[in-house]
């Protein structure tokens, strides 16, 4: 039966925290736009650059370490 007065403590304490983040989330706009998130995975970025493609000159200069040096 003692363990129960340290029990009901704890159980506030966690409630109260979990209050005190849920509050945190709503005044920090975390739930203001649900969706957005969702089908930004689904769409590509209209304003993002393509990749550049590599300069064939620097690629064809690196030595790959695992060929025989014999062949290079």
């Amino acid at each position: 039966m003692s363990v129960i007065y340290v029990l009901i403590p704890i159980a506030v304490l966690f409630v109260m925290i979990g209050l005190a983040i849920f509050f945190w989330a709503v005044r920090s706009k975390q739930f203001e736009d649900l969706d957005k998130q969702g089908f930004s995975i689904l769409f590509d970025d209209e304003n993002q650059q393509p990749p550049s493609k590599p300069d064939l000159e620097q690629v064809g200069s690196k030595e790959d370490p695992k060929k025989d040096p014999d062949e290079r």
